[in-house]
């Protein structure tokens, strides 16, 4: 089951076709997945968690709690809004076209995929790339 909760005003448009979209980029990469929440805050809501849980005193756009196993995805992904909506004007593409790459990072974390080197980010790019061009099938 994959779970849409608000912690801010955001409302999201068509969830369901959000739900199907997450769960073909997951089943195309071979994974199945039990229970996903993603949980939609503001900067202050989740630089707390970045705090308490992290202990990092910075502000980002997601944080991912991974409880998968093997090929089975589960957790909790927290999206700050506000760092959405900032990213896409930094990187000059709509607030729809970052909330999906979002969304759907955390998921790639989940199947291992990092981005820590740049080697890393390319793949992960890559990966992200490819389950936006999903969407556009649903």
């Amino acid at each position: 089951m994959i779970n849409f909760n608000f912690e801010t005003q955001f409302q999201l448009k068509d969830s369901q076709k959000t739900s199907d979209w997450i769960a073909s980029c997951i089943h195309k990469n071979d994974f199945t997945y039990s229970e996903i929440n993603y949980i939609f805050c503001d900067d202050k809501y989740l630089h707390k968690i970045n705090m308490e849980y992290l202990q990092h005193d910075t502000l980002t756009d997601i944080i991912s709690f991974d409880y998968t196993m093997g090929k089975e995805i589960s957790g909790d992904i927290f999206i700050s809004i506000e760092r959405v909506e900032e990213n896409a004007k930094i990187y000059q593409v709509s607030f729809q076209e970052e909330f999906h790459r979002v969304l759907i990072h955390g998921i790639l974390h989940y199947m291992g995929y990092k981005d820590k080197s740049e080697e890393e980010k390319e793949k992960m790019r890559e990966k992200e790339n490819d389950c936006l061009q999903l969407l556009h099938k649903i």
